[in-house]
């Protein structure tokens, strides 16, 4: 949903521009190899976590909504008390603050702040969005529109799609707080991301350098269907013509109870699918509920479910696709993280 890297990035570019802040991250900034750092500056940017209802402890200046789908329903029960739990964040949204949700979002003006700003990846009808958006390399160029001006010739340098617009909301807060245009626009180009947010870790290779016989290996935390839709059409739009080969472990019983038809439809946009076993994380076993219940829903008859064991054993055996190039995407938010390293070492030794 776009919550770690908006406020990495977010993090970032008042750093990298000089502005200054205390960072409280959900993931590790891949620029700073930490989820925290201090400052002198009374500013700071912290990622809020409905998961537990904690973020309604908060009273922001500027606050961003990136989503309100249904999730953590072992907490929350049913959805609209979720989305009532987010209106209650947004209404705490200090007097003559700034409250940025994504454009769609239909109950942000049960909030009752004043100033409010939408935005989009592209679409003109919302406050702040992109346009003109070039892939280049893995990354992306383009410009950026805001309320009252336009920020053209941006460069992203990391992949997925999503992260143009995730760029577009943490840009709106620098522009919020007057940071220069040249100076977030630097910024912007040399962020490298978060950990296990599309991260690169066999990165692709210049078109010079046999781009497409190479193998690309992305890690992701993705662990909801939307975020599952977001990281493989991504992949998708810039590997065009690869074989895209995903891993994912479902985090959760619950989770995968609720969500599976969901899962299905968004792992089915991958050419082959392996799962792992669902990680339990706080959760007992629940009967009927397994990642066979995901696998039988997926379209398409590359697929299968294997422990993280045998799973390293047919990446030792797989026949990496020469011809158009692979992407191997590996994808959950248990400990599927740990197989990360070793795959890359096995296809590196190929």
């Amino acid at each position: 949903h776009g919550k770690t890297t908006i406020t990495t990035m977010t993090a970032h570019i008042l750093r990298h521009t000089g502005y200054g802040c205390n960072a409280f991250l959900g993931g590790i900034a891949s620029n700073y190899d930490t989820n925290f750092w201090s400052s002198e500056k009374n500013v700071a940017v912290i990622e809020a976590d409905e998961y537990d209802r904690s973020f309604l402890k908060l009273s922001p200046d500027i606050a961003i909504i990136t989503a309100m789908d249904a999730d953590h329903l072992d907490i929350y029960g049913d959805e609209k008390t979720l989305q009532d739990a987010f209106v209650e964040f947004g209404s705490k949204v200090k007097p003559g603050g700034l409250l940025i949700g994504k454009f769609g979002l239909k109950r942000l003006k049960e909030t009752g702040v004043e100033r409010r700003w939408s935005y989009s990846l592209q679409n003109e009808s919302a406050d702040v969005y992109a346009s003109n958006i070039k892939i280049e390399e893995g990354g992306y160029r383009f410009n950026i529109h805001l309320r009252d001006s336009v920020l053209s010739g941006c460069e992203l340098r990391i992949g997925g799609m999503h992260n143009v617009e995730n760029a577009v909301a943490a840009v709106a807060v620098a522009a919020e707080l007057k940071i220069d245009d040249e100076k977030i626009k630097a910024a912007l180009a040399a962020f490298k991301g978060v950990r296990r947010r599309f991260e690169y870790v066999i990165p692709p290779k210049r078109l010079s350098e046999g781009a497409y016989v190479q193998p690309v290996l992305v890690d992701d935390y993705a662990h909801h269907p939307e975020e599952l839709r977001a990281l493989l059409t991504s992949v998708r739009s810039l590997f065009p013509q690869r074989v895209v080969t995903v891993i994912f472990q479902p985090h959760l019983f619950t989770r995968t109870r609720d969500f599976a038809d969901g899962f299905a439809e968004m792992l089915s946009i991958a050419d082959r699918v392996i799962l792992l076993p669902i990680y339990p994380a706080r959760e007992l076993p629940i009967e009927g509920v397994s990642s066979e219940m995901i696998l039988k829903k997926i379209d398409g008859k590359d697929k299968q479910v294997l422990s993280k064991e045998e799973f390293l054993e047919w990446t030792k055996h797989h026949e990496l696709n020469k011809e158009f190039g692979e992407v191997i995407v590996i994808a959950g938010a248990g400990d599927i993280d740990a197989l990360v390293q070793p795959v890359k070492q096995i296809i590196e030794n190929k």
